[in-house]
């Protein structure tokens, strides 16, 4: 077992109201009066209220080339992502010379020395720390980033992993493209980092997981913790075509397939059941669900097919109304508020889920404590 200690989002310093964001992005991605009127009825039932942008909005109708764009990724996704891990570690009560292992996820930009390489001498990480740099893991890169630190840390369990996830997901913009996908996106989608700090079992900060089904009583309110119990990924067959991106000499232009929210409607409930019952839990013996917000129909789909009631979403629709889909981040995001929020017993169940580019799903198996 490993514990995740602290988790931290972060979000860049430029935030707009949806309706604000809308009328500039508008006329960029859909110039077409009927295409943009469309457009705004997409953007108003996205379930975003505000978004966070790592540019001043005026300045993305002057972005237009992948060079461009990628240039910006690096330079300010690199310093969004050292105050997420510079949160996270203080919020542990570790230095950054306590890292033994960095696996950073991002599917918004490209960097060759990759981030963990641009993190680690301004974070002051020792130069002997183990680093796994990922693209590709799109909006499941937070849960499978988690599942693969879980992977290293059974190995390795006197260690401390920090997972970095940063998505700068508004410089994917495609000017003059209003396709559906580009629409949706254009109004979904927000900027974001988030970093988790997780120990191995031996570690001095983690701690003895209760048994299932004898949860110790909450003895008021302390910070939270979770203990990752088990993992499962999930490949569903003939869907490459579904989700992920088209690169173009413009940028990286999405690929967001309508059926997506259908697809989880098939295939969820089987997978979520199988990663439980090696567990003896059934669906309804978890109280608490960490979902990835990827969108009303997304979160709709896993309340709909895990027979959820709409409180057991809510810090997901939380999380998308304050910042939109955050790709990789936005299930960190979810977990931190999760955290912060939850009234569920010490010792008791969660499953942290997303969902990326595969199509694939990430769940992990959480027992909640406390520190």
């Amino acid at each position: 077992m490993s514990s995740v200690v602290a988790v931290e989002p972060v979000l860049p310093e430029n935030a707009y109201a949806q309706e604000a964001i809308t009328a500039v992005v508008g006329p960029l991605v859909a110039p077409d009066p009927a295409r943009t009127t469309l457009l705004r009825r997409l953007h108003a039932s996205a379930g975003v209220d505000h978004r966070h942008l790592v540019l001043p909005l005026e300045e993305y109708a002057g972005l237009h080339s992948l060079g461009a764009t990628n240039e910006i990724f690096v330079r300010e996704g690199a310093l969004l992502a050292e105050r997420a891990c510079r949160r996270a570690l203080a919020g542990a009560g570790l230095e950054p010379g306590d890292v033994d292992h960095m696996f950073v996820t991002s599917v918004t930009g490209v960097a060759a020395p990759s981030l963990d390489v641009l993190l680690a001498e301004p974070l002051g990480l020792r130069s002997d720390v183990r680093r796994t740099p990922s693209f590709g893991l799109g909006c499941a890169g937070g849960a499978g980033g988690l599942a693969r630190v879980h992977d290293y840390l059974l190995g390795r369990p006197g260690d401390v992993s920090l997972l970095v996830s940063v998505e700068l997901c508004s410089l994917t913009l495609q000017h003059g493209d209003g396709s559906m996908a580009n629409m949706v996106a254009s109004g979904l989608f927000g900027d974001g980092a988030a970093a988790a700090v997780v120990v191995g079992a031996r570690h001095p900060l983690a701690r003895a997981a209760p048994r299932y089904g004898t949860p110790r009583p909450a003895a008021g309110r302390r910070r939270r913790t979770a203990t990752m119990i088990d993992t499962r990924s999930r490949l569903y067959p003939g869907t490459t075509d579904a989700l992920g991106w088209e690169v173009r000499d413009t940028g990286f232009s999405i690929v967001l397939s309508a059926g997506l929210p259908d697809l989880l409607r098939a295939h969820l409930l089987a997978d979520v059941k199988g990663l439980l019952a090696e567990h003896d839990l059934t669906p309804a013996e978890v109280p608490t669900w960490v979902v990835h917000a990827g969108g009303p129909r997304v979160i709709d789909a896993v309340r709909d097919a895990l027979g959820l009631p709409e409180e057991a979403v809510r810090e997901s629709r939380a999380s998308l109304a304050c910042a939109g889909n955050l790709s990789s981040a936005s299930v960190l995001d979810v977990l931190a508020r999760t955290l912060a929020h939850s009234d569920a017993p010490p010792g008791s169940p969660a499953v942290l889920m997303a969902f990326g580019p595969g199509v694939s799903c990430e769940l992990v198996l959480l027992n909640l404590g406390d520190r």
